[in-house]
């Protein structure tokens, strides 16, 4: 099975469309996808999880999927949605100083696509 790890950094909702749309192409193709979001798409969190948002729809399929991995702690603390994060029961992610690391994923063997 490839696994493909999709780290999300840019906090433009037109390029967090492209994460979502392609986990769930590649989850449906048989791949194992995962979500990590980071850097100023963190930001982007609160936003998400307003019915009114126009990508409210997509990310709660995902997450229905199961396809977010989770979301830095230190960047939703530097971009003030750790709160937000912890309210919509997504799990935070601190391996190597209050990051996600990218080399556990390598490890596990996961590719790693970065946005």
């Amino acid at each position: 099975m490839k696994k493909m790890a999709l780290f999300v950094f840019n906090g433009d909702p037109m390029c967090f469309i492209h994460v979502l749309l392609n986990a769930l192409d590649m989850n449906e193709k048989g791949y194992e996808a995962k979500i990590i979001v980071e850097g100023a798409a963190t930001k982007l969190i609160p936003e998400l999880a307003k019915p009114e948002n126009q990508l409210h729809g997509l990310w709660e399929k995902v997450r229905a999927a199961g396809l977010v991995e989770g979301v830095c702690k230190a960047c939703a603390n530097k971009m003030e949605t750790l709160e937000a994060t912890k309210k919509e029961g997504l799990p935070l992610l601190a391996d190597i100083a209050g990051h996600p690391a990218m080399a556990r994923y390598r490890d596990d063997g996961f590719e790693i696509i970065s946005f």
